[in-house]
């Protein structure tokens, strides 16, 4: 606190030596900032005062209280009576903790909304004891939970209001547009009621989340803004604040808001209590990124690829298969700005959509019937690998043969023997990897000796020549990637999109 005094000090003896420096000039002299009154930019107002006199009131401050159980490191050593862990230092001690967030609320009668991170333990073995409520007037309300989405970080809570309460409503976040004006308002770093303005920088931003949707902005966010409203220039909240993107744990002008369109039908089912309920076509997809799509010589980031389809589901019993394209549901185009996940999530249960989906190059539409998206415990089971994790390189990867090949593979027909030895179905058909040239994108994709082709651009392999054959091929059509099905010990195949050696 002195240095900033000091630098305060510095700053205003320096002004005041400019004033008497100026004040010998006698004359026609003005200061420079004299009459001057900047324009507003276009949709802005002059000043944000009046708006923001009337929307603080209704942002709030929120702060948990926690029990942590601390395992002493030192147990079991001369020192493990130290640092109050008692005789012997062996058992557990509780630990108090806080955490610091915002919120705003939404009725008058003490409805609150804000992320559920804020109110949420923020360590393994942590409980959270009492959650509070502080107004901009500074009197606090016990809090109870309402309800929580931790899928859309979204939570719900109730003070007992003895008074009507100041309350803010949604806005519609499907107007906004990248460039408008917006205002956040929360408790950065304990700093209750601070007001920043930026504008948005961009919409439908995702930070790998399976409904990420943000609203990102330049307006200053950071720790403790989590859970305040985002308002635009009308006063109606178009979104929460809920990350930042920070190598240094401040702001750097890149914050995330959960858009209206998507927080307001979650915040209206919680607070009466009910779970969010999600739609769900039991498939596993990844997107239609630029190798996967090269190698089905379709156009990137239209449409999302189907790795595997779950037994029994929607999508199994309307006829969707392993290796389709869905490019549209429910007459939605699938992009990456709206993902198939989000997209079927807000689909009702139980309806039955068209589903438009290209299989070996022919579009088709089929009709599913949507279920209900089990908890996200059982969805782990379902779980397949990530494009590139397939896991590191076999020592034996660099053989020279491998590099004589188009693609970096050299492989073998499976045999029984080989079936037995790789402990993979019986039934299984292909061609066993035998070594891989590193230097291709199949051995930096993590392709080994060991794994398994199944097919090749959809179509079964059961021969070195048959791969050599379908990459020569995709090569005389124009395409520089081949789509392999691949399967590896204890694990469900994969389509990997493998790009061609550059000639």
């Amino acid at each position: 606190m002195r240095y900033a005094y000091a630098i305060t000090g510095a700053l205003l003896l320096g002004g005041t030596a400019i004033a008497v420096t100026s004040s010998s000039n006698v004359g026609a002299q003005t200061a420079q900032n004299e009459g001057i009154q900047a324009a507003a930019p276009a949709g802005a107002p002059a000043s944000l005062a009046d708006m923001v006199e009337k929307l603080q009131p209704a942002v709030v401050n929120i702060s948990t209280k926690q029990r942590v159980q601390v395992q002493n490191p030192f147990a079991g050593t001369p020192f493990g009576d130290l640092f109050g862990f008692g005789q012997g230092g062996g058992q557990p001690q509780t630990r108090q903790a806080q955490s610091l967030g915002s919120g705003f609320i939404i009725s008058p009668d003490g409805y609150i909304v804000t992320n559920n991170h804020v109110v949420s333990a923020g360590a393994e073995g942590a409980t959270v004891d009492s959650i509070t409520v502080t107004l901009t007037n500074r009197e606090e309300y016990p809090a109870k939970l309402v309800g929580r989405d931790p899928a859309t970080d979204i939570a719900v809570l109730k003070i007992d209001a003895k008074k009507p309460m100041p309350f803010v409503k949604f806005g519609d976040s499907t107007r906004a547009r990248v460039g408008d004006w917006v205002v956040a308002i929360g408790n950065p770093f304990a700093l209750s009621g601070t007001v920043t303005a930026g504008i948005i920088s961009a919409l439908h931003r995702g930070t790998g989340g399976t409904y990420d949707k943000f609203i990102q902005t330049d307006a200053s966010i950071n720790q403790g803004n989590s859970g305040g409203p985002m308002f635009d220039m009308r006063g109606n909240v178009i979104g929460i604040n809920s990350q930042i993107l920070s190598p240094s744990g401040g702001n750097v002008g890149i914050g995330f808001a959960i858009p209206s369109e998507q927080a307001a039908p979650i915040v209206e089912t919680l607070r009466k209590g009910q779970a969010v309920k999600r739609g769900y076509l039991g498939i596993q997809i990844t997107p239609l990124g630029e190798d996967m799509a090269d190698s089905l010589g379709l156009a990137k980031n239209r449409g999302e690829f189907v790795q595997g389809v779950e037994p029994g589901k929607g999508a199994e019993k309307a006829g969707i298969r392993a290796g389709d394209v869905i490019v549209s549901v429910a007459g939605q185009e699938v992009t990456p700005d709206q993902n198939l996940s989000s997209i079927v999530a807000n689909q009702a249960i139980g309806a039955r959509v068209p589903i438009v989906l290209i299989r070996n190059g022919q579009r088709q539409t089929v009709t599913a019937v949507v279920g209900e998206r089990p908890p996200e415990d059982q969805l782990n089971s379902f779980a397949q690998q990530d494009d590139d994790a397939l896991g590191q390189q076999d020592s034996q990867s660099d053989n020279g043969q491998a590099a004589q090949k188009s693609l970096g593979i050299s492989a073998i027909p499976l045999t029984p023997g080989i079936v037995r030895q790789l402990g993979i179905p019986a039934d299984t058909r292909g061609i066993v990897i035998t070594a891989i040239d590193a230097s291709t994108d199949a051995g930096a994709k993590g392709l080994r000796r060991g794994d398994v082709i199944i097919s090749a651009n959809n179509r079964p392999v059961a021969s070195q020549g048959d791969l050599d054959a379908a990459v020569k091929q995709v090569s005389s059509q124009g395409r520089s990637a081949i789509l392999l099905q691949v399967l590896r010990r204890g694990q469900p195949p994969i389509f990997l999109p493998v790009r061609l050696r550059d000639k």
